[in-house]
């Protein structure tokens, strides 16, 4: 009874004092810090708010009928009761044998044993910073990307260095940088990050040579690839590029021999909310992707795995089709009126797909304090592009997304903010 009593008594300590919780936590949880875009989605429950932040799917496209249907049948029948069972951490066959035959189309030839179903592609990132980086090693990133990347690696305590597709920095500086920035043991450079479709939060494309370059440079520093294919289904204008990951099997003959790393994902194309990505990639990197998702949830959930597969199987390309007819007069509508209602000395860019234009204004501005003051009298909302950048720096830049926002919003809303750009 008197153990009781002092334990109840320490506990009522705790609850009314509080636990010092910081100085327990692992030093990796100094780098973890919450998401400027994650917080701006709450403004997406303003009715006032025109909002350009969230680089989000119009749900209005989702194909609800569609997965109604898929997810009543895999509880019906005799598939109910391995659509609500454990499964294998690789992922639903079916859906890997269907991504076998999708990545053949772009280019990729692969079996099922290069496929492994994630948690949505954000899970993927997360695995591979744990898998690749050490304290104090330098991952490759673009000046800005996306910022969910920097995210995922940032638990495991890198340093960045400016990823250039151009070709006009040479490995030995990468290698003397990252031995530099990487603490009293010095640092190695262990991968190179890159969107090269419609990139968030640019918008911006890499061409065939850029794309290649980052092959050279990864060849010379003999490190990994990571393609980030989140958007490389959403193109309006111009030829396909090829991915990174099938530019590195015409290299080398085979995935097998291959140091490019794809992420995919049916969040931008089918539907956000099942959290259902992949990645592929040479056999030995899936098996040590498959040990650490053991560890964290052991497979992504079966249900939402067969019907992504049923819904994909069954009009994959036609809903793809729906959506890039939408987006695509949602991004001319904003190009446009970005072109009416801007200020001179503000640029920005002209995506071929995806759901981003990255703003560029003035030396000087500061794009948080116009985002406080856009709320305060116009009510519109982007996102500040300093978050981007993994230096801190970009204080002059925005981005700008289309994707859940009607013409007419699209129209009013860029005006509004030309307005505040001016300054009245």
């Amino acid at each position: 009874m008197k153990n009781q009593m002092q334990a109840e008594a320490a506990g009522t300590a705790i609850a009314g004092h509080g636990l010092d919780w910081p100085h327990l936590f692992a030093t990796r949880a100094e780098r973890m810090k919450a998401s400027e875009i994650r917080e701006l989605l709450k403004l997406l429950e303003q009715p006032d708010v025109i909002s350009f932040a969230g680089g989000i799917p119009d749900p209005a496209l989702f194909p609800a009928e569609a997965f109604g249907a898929a997810l009543t049948a895999a509880l019906s029948g005799d598939s109910k009761g391995a659509a609500l069972q454990y499964s294998v951490s690789e992922g639903y066959k079916p859906l890997r044998d269907w991504l076998v035959t999708r990545m053949a189309s772009l280019g990729v030839e692969c079996t099922a044993d290069n496929i492994m179903i994630t948690s949505g592609s954000q899970q993927a990132l997360d695995y591979l910073g744990k898998l690749f980086l050490s304290k104090g090693d330098t991952a490759l990133v673009g000046w800005p990307t996306y910022l969910g990347a920097l995210q995922a690696f940032n638990a495991y305590e890198p340093s960045y260095d400016r990823l250039t597709p151009l070709g006009n920095r040479s490995a030995a500086d990468y290698r003397e940088t990252a031995a530099a920035n990487g603490g009293p043991g010095g640092g190695k450079v262990k991968f190179a990050y890159a969107s090269a479709d419609f990139a968030n939060p640019t918008g911006e494309t890499l061409q065939a040579s850029a794309r290649q370059n980052i092959l050279d440079l990864a060849e010379e520093l003999d490190i990994a690839v990571i393609e980030d294919a989140a958007y490389q289904s959403l193109r309006y204008d111009g030829d396909e590029v090829p991915p990174m990951l099938a530019l590195d099997i015409e290299r080398n003959g085979s995935i097998e021999n291959t140091r490019t790393i794809y992420c995919g994902s049916f969040s931008k194309t089918l539907a956000p909310g099942l959290r259902v990505g992949w990645v592929c990639a040479a056999k030995p990197v899936i098996s040590k992707l498959v040990l650490m998702k053991q560890a964290a949830d052991l497979h992504s959930a079966t249900l939402n795995q067969m019907a992504i597969h049923k819904v994909a199987s069954d009009g994959f390309e036609a809903q793809v089709a729906k959506i890039k007819a939408t987006y695509q007069a949602r991004r001319d509508a904003m190009l446009a009126a970005l072109s009416r209602h801007m200020p001179e000395g503000v640029s920005w860019t002209k995506p071929d797909g995806g759901m981003f234009i990255w703003v560029t204004l003035p030396e000087g501005a500061d794009g948080a304090a116009l985002l406080a003051e856009s709320l305060k009298t116009e009510r519109v909302a982007f996102v500040p592009g300093k978050a981007f950048f993994a230096d801190g720096s970009g204080a002059n830049t925005l981005r700008l997304s289309f994707s859940c926002a009607s013409e007419a919003m699209i129209e009013e809303g860029i005006k509004r903010l030309g307005r505040v750009i001016r300054g009245g």
